[in-house]
């Protein structure tokens, strides 16, 4: 037991002194030069400017396929590169846009492209992925979608709220949700 108690002193002696030189001598002066220009490029981001951040096609008759383009500029200090482009839904379809970095006061564009889905008023949200400082930037698509005037007639009207109904139990109430897209289920 005492030789290994020695033997480990013997090691941490000569890890300790072995270290004789000053590690702020080792610093090379244009190391630091390059990290702190390094540093000062990092702090700078591509800002993406859109010429518009909503557009309203107004009024359009359901099923009918409208499109738009958002224009938009990097006004910051590196390259722009979009990575991604998705809408909140599947009826809405960005397009086009480059993949290729923009370098600064350069401008892009991308198209969007509605279906024509849904009734009354529609909003859908696009959102941007690019190497901006948030990351994300968000642009908007509205319309109000008219009915289809060669629906049927019971598609139009609204679903009954209750409806009850007897068995040997007594009076039971059916419940139905008058939201669309929420039939079967109460959400009311």
């Amino acid at each position: 037991m005492k030789k290994l108690v020695l033997g480990f002193s013997m090691l941490c002696f000569i890890a300790f002194t072995s270290c004789k030189d000053n590690a702020a001598n080792k610093i090379d002066e244009n190391n630091v030069a390059a990290a702190a220009e390094r540093d000062a490029s990092a702090s700078k981001f591509p800002v993406i400017e859109f010429d518009k951040i909503e557009h309203d096609f107004g009024e359009i008759e359901s099923k009918t396929q409208v499109e738009t383009t958002f224009k938009y500029k990097n006004t910051g200090d590196a390259p722009l590169v979009i990575t991604d482009i998705k809408s909140s839904c599947g009826c809405t379809v960005p397009k086009d846009w480059s993949r290729e970095p923009l370098a600064p006061g350069a401008e892009g564009e991308f198209s969007v492209k509605f279906n024509g889905s849904g009734t009354n008023k529609v909003s859908k949200t696009i959102t941007v992925t690019a190497n901006t400082e948030k990351g994300t930037e968000l642009v908007k698509i509205t319309a109000f979608v008219k009915p289809d005037p060669n629906a049927p007639a019971a598609a139009n009207k609204p679903p009954v709220a209750s409806t009850p109904v007897l068995n040997n139990a007594g009076p039971q109430v059916v419940k139905s949700s008058t939201q669309p897209g929420h039939e079967g289920h109460n959400h009311d």
